[in-house]
């Protein structure tokens, strides 16, 4: 992702210190974030579920293209740097060249997720337990109308259990 940093002069250049939250979960900013240095720790609940440290990695681009508030927290693990853009749907717009490279990135990111999903159906699809509904979970991903999408919490168990 480090072609992301060719488009981002017009970004404000921050210094962050360690342990600084960036974006909090449940919150909703409308900024994007582009790391430049540092390393960056991305948590959902209590758990820290990746680590960033590549230069270009982006931070907000879901909730700004859903219109959703953020669905992790990110805090500096390290003392970093990264470009700040406070009105990040203008910045797209202005950006389509980054636009396409987040669409490339979802795209991965939906294709890591639904072949893992894939393989646990193969695996556990006929053992009759939460596991079996991987297959409901597949088709409502592919099928789901843009105006659905409201993910929860992890936290809410699903009533058909």
């Amino acid at each position: 992702m480090r072609a992301v940093l060719d488009y981002c002069t017009g970004g404000v250049e921050r210094e962050v210190p360690a342990s600084t939250v960036l974006i909090y979960e449940g919150g909703k900013t409308g900024h994007l974030f582009v790391l430049i240095r540092g390393r960056l720790e991305v948590i959902k609940g209590d758990s820290v579920v990746a680590v960033l440290s590549e230069p270009g990695a982006m931070l907000g681009e879901m909730s700004v293209l859903l219109e959703q508030p953020h669905t992790a927290t990110v805090r500096a693990a390290s003392d970093s740097v990264v470009y700040e853009f406070d009105d990040a749907a203008a910045f797209l717009r202005d950006q389509p060249a980054v636009a396409l490279l987040i669409a490339r990135l979802l795209a991965q990111r939906l294709n890591v997720a639904t072949t893992y999903l894939a393989d646990l159906m193969h695996q556990y699809g006929d053992h009759g337990n939460h596991l079996s509904m991987v297959g409901e979970l597949l088709q409502s991903m592919i099928n789901l109308p843009p105006t659905q999408v409201s993910p929860g919490s992890d936290r809410q168990s699903d009533s058909r259990l």
